[in-house]
């Protein structure tokens, strides 16, 4: 009698329900996974078969559709890769889930308190060394110390009809001892604002010399930077690069920082001062953190009060020869197993990871539609196999009865 293949069969649509009815229930789960149930056919020395067997419950790793959160903690995976996940005691998890939030401690933390692994950014400036150990990830509220000016550069335009002064020697305070004059804002070791007036002196044609006084230091005197030679087309002739000491004020240390004033030029633009572009220069004053981002190479940055963004570290990515042999752990975790191999460490855009998306969630990749036909199948299966166990009840009935 045919009673063991049709309890198989209602076993295995059994199972197969609990796996539709399980993707169901998870379609709004974030980083879900759907899963979907293959069967294999049972003998044992016959040909008729003793029915059928839960081969293996696969899981599909596709893509979900990336929804946009606007909070800056929630991050998306396009593509190959997992976040890993450590817990208290070092364990190791696997997740898709990007819902991430800051403990008391500030650091970055999933939904279940499993710690955000990635890549520490060290040295000055920060940098992250691929390779290296992951470690947990937090976004410290330390402030973000002043560093002090090293490097300036100016792009000037020197009027070629401007006349030597007649008044000599070159004075701050007398407009007629020199061309033209213009100010830069540097950064002492402090932070603090150091206001370097520069003075345009014409000595002969194509000639001049560059002085400069640290208005910001009340000892401060006019000295000598540097000199300026253009050629008959006006196009400077070497690259001067200048250096500008500065006292220390206020407890700071004295400093000094090359000024480059490379691609300057001596032409008539009928302006008698000439004209001057915006300076560009190092350096910064003290900031405290006001925000923070993430970009799709995980990369976090802290952004600070004074318009400064410093890296904190970058979230590593991690992926499996084989997917499928992952054990799923729950709270949207999975595990290593022996036919998953073991983690391959890496950063999104690398090799064969995808990218982020900050301020977004990955959705379950649940297809509902076509879980509701996988359900209304199993079901028909399932009724299929109980008329089985009907027929063959009658069957053993009319036997029983024979006279």
């Amino acid at each position: 009698m045919g009673f063991s293949q049709a309890v198989s069969g209602m076993n295995a649509a059994s199972k197969q329900l609990d796996v539709i009815g399980n993707n169901i229930a998870n379609s709004a789960t974030v980083g879900f996974k759907s899963a979907s149930i293959s069967f294999a056919d049972i003998y044992a020395g016959s040909k008729v078969g003793m029915g059928v067997k839960v081969a293996a419950i696969m899981q599909n790793f596709n893509d979900g559709i990336a929804t946009t959160t606007n909070n800056s903690l929630d991050v998306a995976i396009s593509g190959n890769g997992f976040f890993r996940l450590v817990d208290s005691n070092g364990q190791a998890y696997y997740t898709r889930n990007g819902q991430f939030q800051l403990d008391s401690e500030r650091n970055i933390i999933s939904a279940d308190g499993l710690y955000l692994t990635g890549y520490l950014a060290t040295g000055t400036p920060p940098q992250v060394q691929q390779g290296a150990a992951p470690g947990t990830l937090k976004i410290s509220q330390e402030m973000l110390n002043a560093s002090a000016t090293t490097k300036a550069s100016l792009q000037t335009n020197l009027n070629s009809n401007s006349k030597v002064p007649a008044k000599q020697p070159v004075n701050a305070l007398d407009a007629d001892t020199f061309n033209y004059s213009t100010t830069i804002t540097t950064y002492d070791s402090l932070g603090n604002q150091r206001n370097i007036q520069l003075f345009y002196v014409k000595t002969a044609d194509n000639q001049w010399d560059v002085h400069y006084l640290d208005s910001s230091d009340p000892n401060g005197s006019l000295q000598k930077a540097g000199e300026m030679e253009f050629d008959s087309s006006g196009k400077l002739i070497s690259d001067p690069e200048m250096t500008i000491d500065i006292n220390g004020i206020n407890g700071s240390a004295d400093n000094s920082f090359t000024l480059s004033l490379a691609k300057s030029s001596q032409q008539n633009m009928g302006k008698e001062l000439g004209s001057i572009k915006n300076p560009v220069v190092n350096g910064y004053a003290p900031g405290d953190l006001v925000g923070y981002s993430i970009n799709d190479d995980g990369s976090i940055y802290g952004v600070y009060s004074n318009q400064q963004t410093m890296l904190l570290g970058q979230i590593a990515m991690a992926d499996f020869a084989n997917v499928n042999g992952l054990e799923p752990a729950g709270n949207n975790n999975w595990r290593t197993t022996i036919n998953s191999g073991i983690e391959v460490l890496g950063s999104a855009n690398s090799g064969t990871f995808g990218s982020l998306a900050s301020g977004a969630l990955e959705s379950s990749n649940v297809d509902m539609s076509q879980e509701l036909v996988n359900m209304i199948v199993a079901q028909r299966n399932y009724q299929s196999n109980s008329q089985t166990i009907k027929t063959q009840d009658q069957i053993l009935n009319t036997l029983v009865n024979l006279r």
